[in-house]
């Protein structure tokens, strides 16, 4: 079941913390994201990002701010990852979202009280380093934006570039946990076998066509038993939050060892997650009906339909691309914009990914994520990578130095940025992805 509005999604809110109500902020009272923060006495925390501060759950439960399953919540947020506090569910998680809300507010009692205990309260974003906040057992990526499988169709089969099981099946790939970084960690150029159209042999080297893939991770919140299934109905019960994921993809190295089994190495180096876990029900706002599919189209088969699904499953999340070349950053150039998306362009909705993914009985682990794929629109200012973006290298984009790009070069810097905003509610947003290319 999908989350409701309520009182913490209220436009009106104003925050005593004073960097929460610039506009601007990707992190007013209206989102209270989730994450892990680490002192420079290197000792972790569980926190909320409100402005330019984190709230420590900690701090808050010792200075009696909270009570009732609020209390328990704040309990499981001593240690140094969110797996306590999502190991016990949606009515915890709600319940310490909106105590948090409360006790942040400029118009409650207990707002005034937090108030007089900011100093012990808050900490400076700036004075912490953001640490993994959930660490990932599984990770599953699917491949859920019609638009982005067409591109990459027409230039490898222009003929028939939509595989027939497209439209009928979430298409996914198991994806390598290890490798997850944290956005800020630098990237190494991959060694990989590749092969071109006229060499009579493979070779082994660095990687030629090193690209980013713009998307979007699930977190799962709540686990399933293996050999069951989950309903289309319950698939949103079982999500915690999300954050944005740069899906690093070495293009030559992926043509070649693709078929016939899909992506290996090409994809398994490094991935790339925002440190803020946004909850489900900050979204509820900015829920949108699922993909409109064109006639002709094929309908979900009954397993992946639903009502609910039908008019609220899809997310209204702008997502956005900017690259800061080496010579750029030297020169004071601001990052170029090199694409803004949605997600409400995919071709399948979360809850329809979860449900197909334990269809075959495939257990979920809390902690577990899957991501969307890349999120491509159907225009070209709206395409989640370079190969789509650069048409395979074939029409170069030209950066504000003059420096030419087909593909990523060492010391180029991807941000990636999400956030959601509609009338009659506040802005909110995901916070950033960084990863800078360094030689391999």
């Amino acid at each position: 079941m999908l989350y409701s509005i309520n009182s913490t999604h209220d436009a009106t809110l104003k925050s005593w913390v004073t960097s929460a109500n610039d506009p601007n902020s990707d992190f007013p009272i209206q989102n209270l994201p989730f994450g892990v923060f680490t002192r420079p006495n290197g000792i972790d925390a569980v926190g909320v990002a409100i402005g330019d501060q984190i709230l420590s759950i900690s701090a808050c439960h010792s200075a009696g701010l909270f009570e009732g399953p609020a209390a328990d919540a704040a309990k499981r947020c001593g240690g140094s990852t969110l797996h306590q506090l999502i190991a016990l569910g949606r009515k915890h998680w709600s319940a310490l979202r909106i105590q948090i809300s409360r006790l942040l507010r400029d118009d409650t009692m207990v707002g005034r009280k937090a108030q007089k205990l900011a100093e012990t309260l808050l900490v400076p974003m700036t004075e912490v380093r953001l640490s993994r906040p959930i660490y990932v057992g599984d990770y599953t990526d699917f491949y859920t934006s019609v638009f982005h499988a067409t591109n990459i169709g027409l230039m490898m089969r222009p003929d028939n570039p939509l595989l027939p099981n497209y439209k009928h099946v979430p298409i996914g790939y198991h994806g390598r946990a290890s490798s997850i970084v944290m956005s800020g960690t630098p990237v190494h150029r991959p060694f990989g076998q590749t092969k071109g159209d006229n060499d009579p042999v493979p070779v082994f080297g660095p990687c030629k066509r090193l690209d980013y893939e713009l998307e979007v991770g699930f977190y799962i919140g709540q686990k399933s038993a293996l050999g069951s299934r989950i309903a289309i109905e319950d698939a949103e019960d079982h999500l915690f939050g999300l954050c944005i994921v740069n899906d690093w993809s070495a293009r030559d190295v992926q043509r070649w060892e693709y078929q016939p089994l899909g992506p290996f190495l090409a994809k398994s180096f490094a991935t790339s997650l925002s440190p803020w876990v946004v909850s489900m029900e900050a979204l509820a706002p900015f829920r949108c009906p699922a993909f409109a599919r064109p006639d002709g189209d094929p309908q979900p088969l009954p397993y992946l339909s639903s009502p609910e699904n039908e008019a609220t499953g899809g997310i209204d999340l702008t997502l956005e691309v900017f690259i800061a070349s080496a010579q750029m950053r030297a020169q004071g150039v601001a990052p170029l914009r090199l694409s803004q998306s949605s997600l409400k362009h995919l071709y399948w909705t979360p809850a329809q990914l979860l449900t197909h993914h334990t269809s075959n009985g495939c257990n979920m682990r809390i902690g577990d994520m899957f991501a969307t794929g890349t999120v491509s629109g159907p225009d070209k200012d709206m395409r989640g990578s370079l190969l789509e973006l650069t048409w395979g290298g074939k029409e170069p984009l030209t950066l504000p130095t003059g420096e030419v790009r087909r593909f990523l070069e060492d010391g180029d810097e991807v941000i990636m940025h999400g956030f959601c905003q509609r009338p009659g509610f506040r802005r909110i947003g995901l916070g950033e992805c960084r990863g800078t290319i360094v030689n391999g």
